[in-house]
């Protein structure tokens, strides 16, 4: 499968390159960034060049996605997209987001979502796309219900993150629900 690039009305979105490493390092080294991710906050930006290294493996090998999110008028990674768990036998994959503080509340994770979630229904060939957030992340929760998103329900201490146990909200979008 070809990397499928990606384009919004503001943003580009495309493969992850090890040469994004600094721009990455650069929020992921933010704690407000990693307070809802399972990475502890980056201290180098070996950590970058290795969470790219892993996210270019995984596609090769079919088993996730992700997209560098970058302004159109700069090729410079503001943030990233993409599916994760993807089952392609049940046709269904995990989408997770993060973006640079900076560009918070503007509208750019929705417009990414949109584009994302159109690619994985009619390109990738996905039925189901689900989310996984933590119970008290607001911010995330309301991009996804904006996305189209609904909530299924809770699993209680479904995360051992940051040495405690944490209850996720589980999200999911269906095909025949937006096609």
């Amino acid at each position: 499968m070809e990397f499928p690039v990606l384009e919004t009305e503001r943003l580009k979105l495309r493969q992850l390159r090890l040469d994004d490493a600094s721009d990455l390092y650069d929020y992921f080294s933010n704690d407000e960034v990693t307070e809802y991710y399972d990475l502890a906050t980056f201290t180098e930006r070996k950590q970058a060049e290795d969470l790219i290294q892993m996210w270019i493996d995984s596609f090769s090998r079919l088993r996730s996605i992700r997209w560098g999110v970058t302004l159109k008028l700069e090729d410079r990674v503001i943030g990233t997209c993409g599916f994760h768990k993807w089952s392609q036998k049940n046709r269904r994959a995990e989408i997770g987001y993060e973006l640079s503080p900076a560009y918070w509340r503007q509208g750019y994770m929705s417009e990414v979502l949109d584009a994302v979630i159109r690619c994985g229904f009619h390109e990738i060939g996905l039925n189901r796309i689900e989310a996984q957030i933590f119970q008290d992340n607001i911010g995330s929760r309301k991009v996804l219900e904006k996305a189209g998103f609904e909530e299924e329900g809770v699993l209680q201490d479904y995360f051992y993150l940051k040495d405690r146990f944490v209850d996720a909200a589980i999200f999911a979008i269906l095909k025949r629900d937006i096609c």
